[in-house]
């Protein structure tokens, strides 16, 4: 590289440099096979064991119990915003399903369930901005809906569900996209949690999909093929051609994350990399962060400056310090620093440095 450059997208986001390392070496003979892993069947067994070992890190790293599956699907976190009703609805007899709304991919998740099932906001926080988390009781909670549907993660504002709410027999579905094994979590409290594998887990165009054997068998019969997750269950996520490149990355994005101590050891580092950033902001209005500071979660730090042109300013000066893709979402603009387990200490502390010296000359 002609210089070192800090990837700060919020998806697709910076891989660990030793998986794009090894992912390299491999690249061109796999398991000496003599041809790329991208060559090689979804049928073959060298594949299936590296799928299987996949699934078998993502259980040793959550204690995900035996009554879940794991599964790998197509289309990314946003094609699971239309398979949930798809399979899911059917368990309340009104297709009653259940969601609050945080953000941007919240609202893209009703909006696309619409099609398939009663779809109720019990819920929302766009009255402020979604500055915050919506206070929800367990009264909120129809116990004849299919399920209650949450974003853990604000991704464009930064905002997370630092407890997740008491939903009774409801199942507690989660769109993890942008904070899946970040924190520990106990997996046994939700129904379903899914995450596009582009922020903390691989490449983009693939999710992952973790759900609980009760609520398998129970879709619409308009339900394609490749959105039923009994079907994909059933078929070790080969019902089709899968991404077999995105389920190799992952494989060794988790065996990675195991080696740097497991969830709980990255969970310290990600309070610490947040920390930095927020203590900054906080300690004057030259930066402005957007959420409350109960709600913050650690994996996207999004603030404003003054002005717009100081925004561009202050973009354009990064860029060329190799503080890469800190523009904020284009519905929200601002200052977005997207801080997932691959990113180094390092990194947030360069930018850190960058931004106080950033308010020195401008301030």
């Amino acid at each position: 590289m002609s210089q070192q450059v800090f990837n700060f997208g919020a998806g697709p986001a910076m891989l660990p440099i030793p998986v794009m390392e090894r992912i390299r070496d491999e690249f061109l003979d796999f398991q000496g096979l003599g041809v790329s892993v991208i060559e090689v069947s979804h049928r073959a067994k060298q594949f299936e064991a590296v799928l299987n070992q996949a699934k078998e890190r993502f259980r040793q790293l959550t204690d995900l119990p035996e009554n879940y599956q794991i599964l790998f699907v197509h289309g990314g976190a946003r094609m699971q915003f239309s398979a949930l009703p798809l399979n899911l609805a059917g368990r309340s007899a009104s297709s009653k399903c259940l969601y609050v709304e945080t953000g941007n991919f919240a609202k893209l998740a009703h909006k696309d369930a619409k099609p398939f099932g009663d779809i109720r906001v019990i819920a929302s926080s766009a009255d402020t901005n979604y500055d915050r988390i919506p206070v929800i009781t367990p009264q909120m909670v129809d116990q004849d809906a299919a399920y209650l549907h949450v974003t853990g993660n604000n991704t464009l504002y930064g905002s997370r569900w630092q407890t997740f709410p008491e939903t009774g027999k409801v199942p507690l579905i989660v769109d993890q996209t942008s904070e899946m094994l970040s924190r520990v979590l106990d997996f046994s409290t939700f129904g379903c949690a899914y995450a596009g594998l582009q922020k903390n887990l691989g490449p983009a165009g693939t999710a992952l999909v973790v759900i609980r054997d009760d609520l398998l068998g129970q879709a619409s019969p308009q339900t394609p093929t490749l959105l039923n997750y009994e079907v994909c269950a059933k078929d070790n996520s080969l019902t089709n051609t899968a991404n077999t490149f995105a389920i190799y990355v992952t494989g060794l994005v988790l065996e990675w994350l195991q080696e740097q101590g497991g969830v709980a050891a990255i969970e310290k580092v990600n309070e610490q990399k947040a920390k930095i950033l927020y203590d900054l902001i906080d300690a004057g209005d030259f930066y402005r962060g957007v959420i409350l500071p109960e709600f913050r979660g650690t994996m996207n730090v999004s603030f404003n400056l003054a002005s717009e042109e100081l925004e561009a300013k202050f973009l354009k000066e990064a860029g060329a310090q190799g503080l890469y893709a800190l523009k904020g979402h284009r519905s929200v603009g601002g200052i977005r620093a997207s801080i997932y387990n691959a990113m180094p200490l390092a990194g947030v502390e360069t930018l850190a440095a960058f931004m106080k010296e950033f308010e020195r000359a401008n301030g």
